[in-house]
């Protein structure tokens, strides 16, 4: 085991860039939050989760992020701070901490028309509900395809809250490992 020096500085380095600086706050989103947005998209795989999950990376940034910081390094902490939500989000949807993002940069420079323009997501969803227990197929999908609050889907489905909780959780769990099964 090796000793770190206590008085080394951790945190961000800094990457030479020259005097590229944004003016603004609003310069710094309008340069970032397209990137931002197709990454936290090609993970999560719908839009208003996309969208949210977005919104939480610039409003986590927002406050230890300086606009003296070069644009590289403004990048660079707009890309960790992505991963740190995304685990988050993933270690409260699904159960477990997902953190290894090793693409991000190529998904964040990839061009609109340079991606697939028909996804397999739909079809792949549809199998991995088809492959869990009807009590959990049916609650996800009042979840998340109707769009039903969790009370609203306790209602339907004649269960108490707390048991709607617990089969949405448990149902995320089983889809995760089912889905962990099918990838090689």
């Amino acid at each position: 085991m090796t000793q770190r020096d206590p008085t080394a500085r951790r945190g961000l380095r800094a990457v030479p860039t020259g005097d590229d600086h944004y003016a603004d706050w609003q310069s710094v989103y309008q340069d970032n939050a397209v990137w931002v947005y197709r990454t936290i998209y090609s993970r999560v795989g719908n839009k208003p989760d996309a969208e949210d999950l977005t919104a939480e990376v610039f409003l986590a940034a927002l406050r230890p992020l300086r606009l003296s910081a070069a644009k590289a390094e403004v990048r660079a902490y707009l890309r960790t701070t992505a991963r740190t939500v995304l685990a988050a989000h993933w270690r409260e949807t699904l159960g477990r901490e997902i953190t290894s993002i090793p693409d991000m940069q190529d998904v964040a420079d990839r061009r609109p028309e340079a991606q697939p323009s028909v996804s397999t997501a739909p079809l792949h969803a549809r199998a991995l509900l088809d492959a869990l227990p009807d009590n959990y197929r049916r609650i996800l999908e009042l979840r998340f395809l109707q769009g039903c609050s969790i009370k609203e889907s306790a209602t339907t489905m004649g269960v108490t809250v707390a048991n709607a909780k617990v089969l949405q959780h448990r149902a995320l769990r089983l889809a995760a490992q089912i889905n962990e099964q099918d990838v090689p």
